[in-house]
């Protein structure tokens, strides 16, 4: 698919640091191939290390120069989340970039290490916590930026105060729609807040589309159904674009000049499944800056982390 707006339009991303969640495989991974193509220094921050050794290679392969390392990180693990966070800080004294990349999708019941709903604990409470513990570095360097990745999954998803962790009725699919809403309003109240204190930050959201990544098989595998993993591929060969098209929007949000705090950024093309990167549909969910501020406070009060 031909592209107005590509990699190739990125600019110099020369002495700046950059973390992609999920760095592995798929969006991530083609995330941080392009920001590494371009200069930066990559922390691929992911759960497998084998996978993520694999991916590296498969980088350094295509660009010998390349700055990148893999560091070990599991959002489903707070403690995890923690240590990573410790192993930055001594390490950086800069971060440019967060990539909120790494998620999973419609996973039969599944808990975090902390008993959270895996989709809802990993999404976003995971990166809830990475932000708000890397929000020091981040706010001290010179026009860093927040990437949250949502999903067009956001526009079936509800908030379940009463019960944000599935502990009664779980369904895959609505507590997936809730993850992504919930990382979409994360987003949007993270930039207010930001405004709010007139810091030289920027926290901005995107989404792929339809893109054709290993996200859509998880699921499926923990299941054992053959029937829906054959499925998700026919819908893969028939509707996806690929999953380097789907990191376009990403790579825009992160890199674009005229890419705005507080915007959420996909495709354009038909219900924004595939086209061009540009500004996303936010439904009025995502928008009730009410219900935002209760999920932050929710978030807190769930992991412990308050942002400097």
């Amino acid at each position: 698919m031909a592209h107005s707006w590509t990699t190739a339009d990125m600019p110099d991303l020369s002495g700046k640091t950059a973390i992609v969640t999920g760095a592995n495989s798929g969006l991530g991974f083609e995330t941080s191939k392009a920001l590494a193509g371009a200069g930066a220094r990559v922390i691929m921050a992911c759960r497998n290390q084998q996978k993520a050794q694999v991916a590296l290679d498969a980088i350094r392969a295509e660009n010998p120069s390349s700055d990148v390392q893999v560091m070990s990180l599991d959002l489903a693990d707070q403690t995890s989340i923690h240590a990573f966070v410790k192993a930055i800080n001594a390490q950086c004294e800069a971060l440019h970039l967060l990539i909120n990349n790494a998620g999973v999708m419609a996973l039969p019941e599944r808990r975090t290490s902390e008993g959270f709903e895996m989709q809802f604990g990993t999404n976003h409470l995971g990166h809830f916590t990475l932000t708000g513990l890397l929000f020091e570095l981040l706010k001290t360097t010179s026009d860093a930026r927040v990437v949250t990745l949502s999903s067009l999954a956001h526009r079936f998803g509800k908030l379940r105060f009463n019960d944000l962790n599935w502990q009664h009725g779980y369904s895959k699919w609505p507590a997936y729609g809730q993850s992504k809403l919930a990382n979409l309003m994360f987003a949007l109240e993270l930039d207010r807040r930001i405004r709010a204190q007139n810091l030289d930050l920027r926290s901005l959201a995107a989404h792929p589309g339809f893109a054709s990544t290993n996200l859509q098989y998880a699921g499926p595998a923990m299941t054992g159904s053959k029937l829906k993993a054959q499925g998700m591929k026919i819908g893969n060969v028939l509707f996806s674009q690929s999953q380097a098209d789907g990191a376009l929007p990403t790579l825009y949000a992160a890199t674009a000049e005229n890419a705005q705090s507080g915007k959420y950024y996909g495709p354009d093309g038909f219900q924004e499944m595939w086209g061009e990167p540009a500004k996303a549909y936010i439904n009025a969910p995502a928008r009730n800056t009410e219900n935002a501020k209760r999920l932050w406070h929710v978030s807190e009060e769930l992991t412990g982390v308050k942002f400097a």
